[in-house]
């Protein structure tokens, strides 16, 4: 098999986090997060954002969705998200289960984002006690269709969601990637924007494992602790879900290795954009590329070895670049690409 473009989360752990995890083996340390490394990494992460919140590590995306939805919610609420959100596609139902019954709303948009208009729309159309009562609003930051909010269209959806009571929750597994495509700070496309809590992805930045929760509105993590522990989510060697933010954050690395992936694809759509019989499906803005192409063809692509997802987005090929990728892995795959047209 060839390089694999199914997914980031494919790809190792990077060196900065492999040499944080190795210090952080050395010697004991407090159990359950009360330990150095923790603390260092929740102060990091504060400077990071340039605010005063409340952070939580937890082993992976899905926990973090479901139980920061969950302390937004009581069981007869209800979530709003586009209707390609990880949330409502690929998690099984653990946000409705860990809300304890609490419905899904979807709702349309070009692109992977949200219409404020349908958002609007899907707020207002009932108000009885009929109607699950909205009352919090997820975005993702960078989309599933690879795409990224502006600071404009996340601050026009914030007031829409402020205007009408809604907590604003922004899935961020690839947060890096659209912080590294716009050049904007952080704090800029999350608190400054109505965000009240964010899940920023490690794992596909180059970590073994690991996401944290921030609660930029504190009052909401109250007893988040606790849901994490009901959950299984409550690491007893805590510092080996945290100190990998060390190594990222102190070094840079996590953003430099966000720049990389992102570039990678750049470059794998500069080689294809123009082959027979390819349209770019969606625009390419972080680290993945949506291509369709013709089924004979996506079949001898993984006939040459190539693995990738076509049941992502809205059908086609999904091509996704990593901290991992290499220059020669993208040049490689465009020319199998180039070539599968004349088999």
């Amino acid at each position: 098999m060839k390089y694999n473009f199914a997914s980031d989360n494919y790809a190792g752990i990077c060196p900065e986090a492999w040499q944080a995890m190795e210090l952080a083996n050395r010697g004991y340390a407090a159990a359950y997060g009360d330990d150095q490394c923790t603390a260092r990494a929740c102060s990091a992460l504060r400077d990071l954002f340039e605010t005063d919140c409340e952070v939580f590590f937890v082993f992976n995306g899905t926990a973090a969705n479901s139980l920061a939805l969950a302390s937004l919610c009581q069981s007869y609420h209800s979530i709003i998200c586009h209707e390609s959100a990880h949330v409502e596609t690929d998690e099984c139902g653990a946000a409705e289960f860990f809300s304890n019954g609490t419905k899904m709303l979807l709702v349309g948009g070009e692109n992977g984002k949200i219409d404020p208009r349908q958002v609007e729309h899907t707020v207002c159309r009932r108000s009885d006690i009929h109607y699950p009562k909205p009352k919090a609003l997820s975005v993702t930051q960078a989309t599933e269709l690879g795409t990224v909010y502006s600071v404009a269209e996340l601050q026009h959806i914030g007031e829409v969601a402020a205007r009408h009571g809604l907590k604003m929750h922004m899935d961020g597994a690839r947060f890096a990637n659209a912080v590294a495509a716009l050049g904007v700070a952080p704090k800029e496309i999350t608190w400054q924007a109505g965000v009240d809590v964010l899940c920023f992805g490690g794992t596909k930045n180059g970590m073994a494992v690991g996401e944290a929760v921030i609660f930029f509105n504190r009052e909401l993590a109250q007893e988040f602790d606790y849901r994490c522990k009901q959950a299984g989510q409550l690491a007893s060697k805590m510092r080996f879900l945290s100190s990998p933010w060390n190594g990222l954050l102190e070094s840079g690395a996590w953003l430099r290795h966000a720049s990389h992936a992102n570039s990678c694809a750049a470059l794998l759509e500069e080689k294809i954009s123009t082959l027979p019989g390819v349209t770019i499906k969606f625009p390419r803005q972080a680290n993945s590329v949506f291509v369709e192409m013709a089924p004979e063809r996506i079949e001898r692509l993984k006939a040459m070895g190539w693995h990738f997802y076509t049941f992502i987005g809205a059908g086609g090929a999904r091509f996704m670049c990593s901290w991992e990728t290499t220059s020669a892995d993208v040049l490689n795959l465009a020319a199998d690409i180039a070539a599968s047209a004349d088999r």
